[in-house]
């Protein structure tokens, strides 16, 4: 499984590269804080919602501290053959920490 840090994920969006956020956390979550531009397709809901999930750029799954939306990214490379599927590594919190202080982690 890939990963990819904070810091490289901001460079990428900066740049313009053409990437999906997939925000795998509960609503309630989401509510509190939220990476700019992310799709909010829920872990238990991925199975039926793979049509939503991008083969032509590549994939950045995120949770709060990186477990789910691992979990999510074996998934989807595992089951679905996906080969463009990162992990954020730390989730939201450590895209908080790193790169947009301002954003509120549940």
């Amino acid at each position: 499984m890939n990963s990819i840090s904070p810091n490289e994920l901001k460079q990428w969006i900066d740049s313009g590269k053409e990437v999906q956020i997939i925000d795998v956390r509960e609503p309630w979550e989401r509510e509190i804080g939220l990476i700019d531009g992310s799709d909010h397709i829920i872990m238990n809901l991925i199975p039926e919602n793979i049509e939503k999930i991008n083969r032509d750029s590549d994939v950045v799954v995120h949770c709060r501290s990186g477990v789910r939306s691992a979990a999510v990214a074996q998934y989807l490379v595992s089951q679905h053959g996906f080969s463009n599927i990162y992990n954020l590594e730390g989730g939201i919190t450590a895209w908080a920490e790193r790169v947009n202080p301002n954003v509120e982690v549940a």
